[in-house]
C-alpha cells in the first residue's frame, strides 16, 4: 500500500466508552459524531485507507482527527478549539410599524 504507514492507535477503555455513548446519544452534533466514528474505526491496526472506506471521508480528515487525539486527547479530537476574537453578535432588526 502507498502512503504513510500509521502507528497503531490505542484508545483507553474510558475513551471507547465515551465515544460509544456519544454515538448512541441522539443529541450529539454531527461533527462530533463523525470524529467519534473515525476514532473508533481507527483503533488497533486499521489502516487509514480502510477507515476512509468505512466512514466515507477524506484521508486528510482521518489523519487530522488522529493527530489531534494523539497530541491533545479525546476532547481535542472531538471538539473545536475556542476561536480568537470577538464573538459574533446577532441583532434583530427593528422594524417600524406604520
Amino acid at each position: 500500500m502507498r502512503g504513510r504507514k500509521p502507528k497503531p492507535m490505542k484508545l483507553t477503555a474510558k475513551d471507547v466508552t465515551v465515544l460509544q455513548h456519544l454515538l448512541r446519544d441522539g443529541q450529539t452534533p454531527q461533527r462530533v459524531a463523525r470524529r467519534a466514528r473515525i476514532l473508533l474505526a481507527r483503533t488497533g491496526e486499521a489502516r487509514v485507507a480502510q477507515v476512509v472506506a468505512k466512514v466515507e471521508l477524506d484521508p486528510a480528515t482521518v489523519w487530522r482527527v488522529c493527530e489531534r487525539y494523539e497530541h491533545g486527547g479525546l476532547a481535542a479530537a472531538l471538539y473545536d478549539a475556542e476561536r480568537s476574537g470577538r464573538p459574533r453578535a446577532f441583532f434583530q432588526s427593528a422594524t417600524k410599524a406604520d
